[in-house]
């Protein structure tokens, strides 16, 4: 297990390398960047980004002076080259596109992700500021969808092919495709002051009086507040979970130590949850790290942007408006890592619940 495991982290690092070379050359050829927007900020184009050399464009505009000459960059007519300059430098751009990625490799390798072009705040900092609220949306929405999900999924096994089984099937698909978006928008309208009940909140994840407040009543302000971003998210998470439960407990179900343990005189009750569950759960216990993760880096982007909470989805987003790219490959490296490492935790849940799967014996 410990040269599967060495193999495993070993080939991790070719993989993020890949990731961030191919998403690194595709952000070269992409249209506008750093400096662009710095440049439309100046002249007054757009207001979205707050720059580094100062409070914003009237901070600019003191430092470029009227020059002739052609740049390169849209909307850089009548500046001065040497406050181009000045900007290429401060983004590093001043330095070849292969010198500027070893450089990035560099410092990643000991999670330096530099500072913000349009924060003037350390990456790192940024994300842990921001992590406790995507990490709070994932966790709850996760639990949430497996509580639901994990009994469902029994229940129409054992039921399968009843009315049961068939009109739950088709509230669930209905669910799925259902994007988690639509639903916040729906539950803001019904239950949010959209256009009927005011029962809920609609920005952020606690009260301004928050800190005033005793333990029991915060936690029932962060309980008010993350309730509906919650239930958007897990409307059409649990629907793969449900199925993956039915279908593994089926598949148990008709296997022949069952037949045996009812042939026993065992209850059904017995024979469902002392012998059929721990073998059915392996391949659903086994995926919530992954199913964690996913809702944790994937789910939450609009809905984020939806209730106002900022998070690392909304974050991410905002980076990739403003080309802030320290934010957007900071997040790209750190996502990529944790989700081989989520997939390597996966695999050793499996021989975790079960002793015998041996990864030893297969090929990576």
């Amino acid at each position: 297990m410990l040269a599967y495991i060495a193999r495993r982290l070993l080939l991790m690092i070719p993989t993020i390398f890949g990731i961030l070379l191919i998403s690194f050359v595709i952000v070269q050829f992409a249209p506008g960047g750093p400096v662009e927007r710095v440049l439309a900020q100046l002249q007054g184009l757009d207001s979205g980004a707050t720059s580094r050399f100062g409070g914003g464009a009237s901070d600019l505009g003191s430092a470029a002076q009227s020059g002739g000459g052609e740049s390169r960059y849209r909307g850089a007519q009548g500046l001065d080259p040497k406050f181009i300059a000045e900007l290429e430098k401060q983004f590093g751009f001043d330095k070849p596109a292969y010198e500027r990625f070893f450089l990035m490799i560099k410092n990643y390798a000991t999670f330096d992700f530099g500072r913000s072009y349009f924060r003037d705040t350390p990456v790192l900092q940024l994300i842990k500021e921001k992590l406790p609220v995507s990490i709070s949306l994932g966790l709850w929405m996760t639990l949430l969808s497996y509580a639901i999900s994990i009994p469902l999924g029994i229940r129409k096994a054992v039921s399968d092919g009843s009315r049961f089984d068939v009109w739950t099937s088709a509230v669930v698909i209905v669910g799925y495709a259902i994007p988690s978006f639509l639903f916040a928008i729906l539950l803001i309208v019904l239950f949010a002051g959209g256009s009927f009940w005011q029962i809920f909140p609609l920005r952020g994840l606690t009260s301004e009086n928050f800190a005033d407040m005793s333990l029991p009543q915060k936690a029932l302000d962060y309980a008010w507040h993350i309730t509906l971003p919650v239930v958007s998210m897990a409307i059409g998470a649990f629907a793969t979970s449900t199925f993956l439960t039915k279908n593994s407990f089926l598949e148990e179900i008709r296997k022949q130590y069952v037949q045996t343990a009812r042939m026993k005189g065992l209850t059904e009750n017995q024979v469902l949850y002392g012998h059929v569950f721990r073998n059915a759960m392996l391949i659903v216990v086994s995926g919530f790290p992954g199913a964690f993760v996913s809702a944790f880096f994937t789910g939450s982007l609009l809905i984020e942007s939806i209730f106002s909470l900022d998070g690392l989805g909304l974050l991410s987003f905002e980076s990739i408006v403003n080309r802030d790219y320290p934010v957007v490959f900071a997040n790209l490296y750190i996502f990529a890592l944790l989700g081989l490492l989520v997939n390597l935790l996966s695999d050793l849940t499996y021989t975790w619940i079960d002793p015998r799967i041996d990864f030893e014996t297969r090929e990576v």
